[in-house]
């Protein structure tokens, strides 16, 4: 996927997304967290524990781990979110958000571990393998992700 056409479908087609998280930006930007970049996003940094990710159109907002695993992934709900436009709530971000959960809720107060690999529902494995191959063909063009 080329940087335009990643703008210009988030901007279009996935506009709802994308909408919502310039809402969501502006409020972490008001509060004094500042975006870096990665790809074609940029994303927001806080929290002192581990939480992992979540993706809003062309931004993504992120614990402070140093992963570059999570910034890949959350890149590539930014590009499902090309493909899925108005829909992607319904068929990607709220399964991904319940899915998180109730796998945190497992592990923190069931003191069970999930029996399958997060990747393992299509969803988030589409994300993973998105994010990747996309940050890889930027850096494979010479082009920076930070």
């Amino acid at each position: 996927m080329t940087k335009t056409a990643f703008y210009l479908l988030s901007f279009t087609w996935g506009l709802p997304t994308t909408l919502a998280g310039c809402v969501w930006a502006g409020v972490h930007y008001l509060r004094g967290h500042r975006p870096k970049k990665w790809g074609y996003c940029w994303y927001f940094e806080y929290g002192e524990r581990y939480w992992g990710g979540m993706s809003l159109g062309i931004f993504f907002f992120k614990d402070t781990s140093p992963s570059t695993h999570i910034k890949n992934h959350e890149h590539g709900h930014a590009v499902q979110n090309c493909f899925f436009g108005p829909v992607m709530p319904f068929v990607v971000s709220v399964p991904s958000f319940t899915r998180y959960w109730y796998r945190e809720y497992l592990k923190r107060i069931r003191h069970k571990m999930p029996s399958t690999p997060y990747d393992s529902v299509w969803f988030e494995g589409q994300a993973t393998r998105l994010g990747t191959e996309l940050i890889e063909k930027i850096k494979k063009n010479g082009g920076n992700t930070q």
